[in-house]
């Protein structure tokens, strides 16, 4: 008679089957009874909605909503194409939101179909999908797919959202605009459906976003046609907008957040004290908090580490040949003293007069693969994790927000470190350098501490303090960031890090 163990093993083979194309939402029915129960009670499936289930892991709290975000969209996915074939698309508002570059997992989703019922239906944390049925089928140009989603064409959705849109997303809208490379991409569902309301304000739109070509073609094409067009702005008229039209859309999303949020971190953030100081004074401060700092950025990625591994690393009493070798949170912190000891290097660089973002640019991957190289060198990690940039998807743990995707990763961090180089602020570098590099998350691992090292190094070429972060605040420092990445405000983040630099 078969053990528990093996009756529990048996189930992980069935469904590791079903695993191997990297899936992670499954229909009840490709599992029996037997190994779905087994494999929910032993915390390898989860349940979403009558018939669905996702991958988790044992150990998962049931509070941690992790394996939900990272599967939300292939299980919208597969349940649409379930239920509806290939006769279903995403809502014209949320289709602008994705291609506009906002990937925060949204509430509700909203899709159409000519079959569906007008139902919502209750999903895991919070999020819902409704259903609206519509018998006004986008054609086949007007729909494409990503990630198994289908989503409206830019041109199909800039057509379709609301003026009220503009005002609600203006950077999502701008980069929407920024996707729409000619304007017969618009014109064609413009004039068929005479719509000169919606002509109007795109040409406002356009007009506004530095494209008057676009604009101009739009009220030519239609008064062509007999349409009596009144152009309109649909943004609010504080919003600034971008002239990088030419930019990638990851890259032009990150330009137009960053003009959106670097006045509010200014309002909030003490006027920058200057390198007043000598350069030895400063540089001896960086080195007597450096225990405190690797304790806490540590503590807060999870790592168990104490007081003592971390002054055992920094006087060179750790052992990577014996006792410490493969301890994962021994190599962290070995890891962790090499890059510091790196950024130090590069705050002492920018005291002498050099700019940090210039060194940034020059630096932000050596801090990286220091990290990680004691991990590798003890065969814990693959040797290509010291390659660079990620080139998978990446998901943060309890956040709805998603970061882009490994294709967009080069051209938002070329764009980021542009605007270090280009901002005279170091308030705005500090706040806005942490934030976005977290948002774009351009490696595996690492994004946070190496976020709170870039922090730092804009923080002391401003002359403001190195800044820790204490492992007991991480809750408000997290819900600070996912308010700025999820809900584009960036007031509570400034807020958080001008109380802790203002000391």
């Amino acid at each position: 008679m078969a053990t528990a163990r093996e009756r529990l093993a048996t189930s992980l083979e069935v469904l590791e089957r079903l695993q191997r194309d990297g899936r992670r939402v499954f229909h009840t029915g490709e599992l029996t009874r037997v190994h779905r129960e087994r494999l929910i009670a032993n915390g390898y499936l989860r349940r979403v909605t009558n018939g669905w289930l996702i991958s988790s892991a044992p150990g998962t709290a049931p509070d941690d909503p992790t394996p939900w975000f990272s599967a939300f969209r292939e299980f919208c996915a597969r349940y649409c194409e379930r239920r509806f074939g290939a006769r279903w698309w995403l809502s014209a508002e949320l289709s602008a939101l994705w291609h506009g570059g906002n990937t925060a997992i949204p509430e509700p989703v909203v899709l159409h179909a000519p079959e569906g019922g007008n139902n919502r239906i209750e999903l895991l944390f919070g999020t819902t999908l409704f259903d609206v049925r519509d018998r006004r089928e986008p054609g086949p140009a007007e729909v494409l797919e990503m990630d198994g989603l289908r989503l409206l064409t830019p041109a199909s959705a800039a057509v379709r959202v609301s003026a009220a849109f503009f005002r609600a997303h203006p950077v999502e809208a701008e980069v929407l605009l920024s996707t729409v490379r000619d304007a017969s991409q618009l014109l064609v569902p413009l004039l068929d459906g005479g719509r000169s309301v919606v002509a109007g304000r795109l040409a406002g739109a356009f007009r506004r976003t530095h494209r008057p070509h676009l604009a101009d073609e739009i009220l030519r094409a239609m008064r062509a046609a007999g349409q009596v067009v009144r152009e309109t702005d649909p943004f609010d008229s504080g919003v600034s907008t971008s002239r990088f039209s030419t930019l990638a859309p990851a890259a032009r999303r990150l330009r137009a957040q960053w003009d959106q949020f670097r006045e509010p971190v200014l309002d909030v953030f003490p006027p920058a004290p200057g390198l007043s100081r000598s350069p030895e004074a400063v540089l001896l401060e960086v080195n007597d908090i450096y225990r405190t700092d690797a304790y806490h950025s540590l503590s807060i990625e999870g790592y168990r580490v104490s007081p003592e591994l971390v002054e055992r690393v920094r006087t060179g009493k750790w052992d990577p040949e014996g006792a410490d070798r493969g301890e994962r949170d021994a190599l962290a912190a070995f890891g962790y003293w090499g890059a510091f000891r790196r950024v130090r290097d590069a705050v002492a660089r920018v005291l002498a007069g050099e700019a940090a973002g210039k060194l940034t640019r020059a630096e932000h991957q050596e801090w990286h693969r220091e990290l990680f190289a004691p991990s590798v060198s003890a065969g814990i990690l693959p040797a290509h994790t010291l390659a660079g940039y990620r080139t998978q998807p990446v998901y943060i743990r309890g956040s709805r927000y998603v970061p882009p995707r490994a294709d967009a990763v080069v051209d938002a961090m070329g764009t980021l470190l542009d605007l270090l180089e280009e901002e005279p602020e170091p308030a705005v570098r500090a706040v806005l350098g942490h934030w976005a590099l977290g948002a774009v998350h351009p490696w595996p691992d690492g994004n946070g501490r190496l976020a709170r090292f870039l922090m730092n190094l804009m923080l002391c070429s401003g002359g403001y303090p190195w800044t820790v972060i204490r492992v007991e605040h991480r809750a408000e420092y997290m819900a600070a960031l996912d308010a700025a990445s999820s809900g584009q405000r960036i007031e509570p983040f400034a807020w958080f890090l001008a109380e802790r630099a203002g000391r």
